[in-house]
């Protein structure tokens, strides 16, 4: 087994060192914020879909139309983030998300939901989130010193699934005392917050180019082509593949678990979620101890058959604790998440990173995408726990198959230009195409 990174002093980095920096801080607090107001806004869409339309199928296809943007416009918003300033960009995107949010929470209010039309809200909201998704993660780098980048994932990852942990459970609480538009109200209004964090945020300047902008097809040409020649990256989206496949199963079919096996409300729906949530806070304080101890192939490894094992969980639950043990299990694995973003972000060099993780991105929403609707289908045939049973013997199964590829190989690689030749003297101007 390998160690983990460790920073200047020979230490593993601090959990709390991203922290020191302002602007990281502020837009961390601002993204919880709006994360808590998106997890409510998705456990009230699944939990809606149980109630216009209870077929397996369906209520996978929720999921299934929240991830599906991704996969399409990932890598084309790579390739803006690359060209355009990260920041101009998501301010504009954000506000895009916070309009189309608003406009949905309008509908419900008024009695005009459809299972039609929450699919295609949730399709377009997921939309207007996949093209910020590479240039959020590209932009950790202008957040946090490079020694800091490693705790920053992590605490960002944590971020996330505090506001996991939160938003559903306060979601079916909400749900339950003021009816199901108020979580489609407090998501909107929450992401008010991104913009104006970002409004307020001022990056210091980096390192120009004296060459053009690339243009947009042939960056995203060029962007796939690195990927294809980047065996570090290749052996990241391989063992992605291995995990979201199988994992995509109990994030579809949570709502039916809750409702249908267990016979559940809403308040259930959203414990479940959120102590999913809670596992995952606890397993994401010590990853980094976990790291270092056992390398990043092995804490994959055992991230990929915890989630084994709370699906079994999952598929014999007929009453709440067994659910909700199976929900720690599932956040608590859900650190190897982090050890993947962590594997895309350190094999790739800057002039190519929003690409390369959109390509990362694009494979694991992929694989919730095609597992979301793959499963809900599953389902309908086979029964609810049996699914639950076949993901996790292929989760099993995908931890062999995918051992090969090894994870943050390009750790070591210092990717960064050279800049060794001087600028060429030339004799007159030459002009840009």
């Amino acid at each position: 087994m390998s160690g983990g990174a460790l920073d200047k002093s020979g230490r593993a980095p601090s959990f709390l060192a991203p922290f020191r920096h302002p602007a990281f801080a502020v837009i961390w607090t601002a993204t919880l914020v709006s994360n808590i107001g998106g997890w409510m806004y998705s456990a009230a869409s699944g939990w809606l879909m149980t109630g216009l339309d209870p077929d397996p199928l369906m209520v996978a296809l929720v999921q299934a139309a929240s991830s599906l943007p991704i996969c399409l416009f990932a890598i084309p918003a790579g390739a803006l983030a690359d060209i355009f300033d990260k920041r101009k960009f998501l301010i504009v995107v954000e506000t895009i998300t916070t309009a189309v949010s608003a406009v949905y929470a309008l509908f419900v209010g008024l009695g005009w939901a459809t299972p039609a039309n929450l699919l295609l809200f949730t399709f377009l909201i997921g939309a207007a989130g996949a093209m910020t998704v590479p240039a959020w993660q590209a932009v950790v780098t202008y957040l946090v010193a490079k020694d800091d980048l490693p705790p920053a994932i992590a605490a960002n990852s944590v971020g996330v699934n505090i506001s996991r942990a939160l938003g559903p459970a306060l979601g079916g609480v909400i749900i339950a005392a003021y009816g199901i538009v108020a979580p489609f109200w407090i998501n909107a209004i929450s992401n008010l917050g991104i913009v104006f964090s970002l409004l307020w945020w001022r990056p210091a300047r980096r390192a120009g180019t004296l060459l053009p902008a690339e243009r947009f097809g042939q960056a995203i040409l060029a962007g796939l082509r690195y990927a294809r020649h980047n065996r570090h990256l290749r052996a990241t989206l391989v063992r992605s593949a291995g995990f979201f496949l199988f994992a995509s199963a109990y994030w579809a079919l949570l709502p039916l678990v809750s409702r249908e096996q267990i016979g559940g409300g809403p308040d259930l729906y959203g414990v479940l979620l959120g102590a999913i949530g809670l596992g995952a806070v606890a397993g994401a304080f010590f990853l980094p101890w976990l790291k270092t101890r056992l390398g990043a192939d092995w804490l994959m490894g055992i991230g990929a058959l915890g989630q084994a094992l709370a699906m079994l969980l999952y598929g014999i639950a007929r009453e709440p604790a067994t659910a909700l043990a199976a929900s720690a299990i599932a956040g608590a694995s859900w650190i190897a998440l982090a050890t993947l973003s962590v594997s895309a972000q350190v094999a790739l060099p800057d002039w190519v990173r929003a690409r390369g993780l959109a390509l990362y991105t694009t494979v694991f929403f992929g694989c919730l995408t095609i597992g979301s609707a793959a499963w809900g289908e599953v389902a309908v045939a086979v029964g609810l726990a049996n699914v639950h049973f076949l993901a996790a013997a292929g989760a099993v199964a995908a931890v062999a198959l995918t051992w090969r590829w090894k994870l943050q190989t390009g750790a070591s690689i210092d990717l960064s230009p050279s800049m060794h030749w001087p600028v060429p003297l030339t004799a007159q101007a030459i002009e840009q195409a």
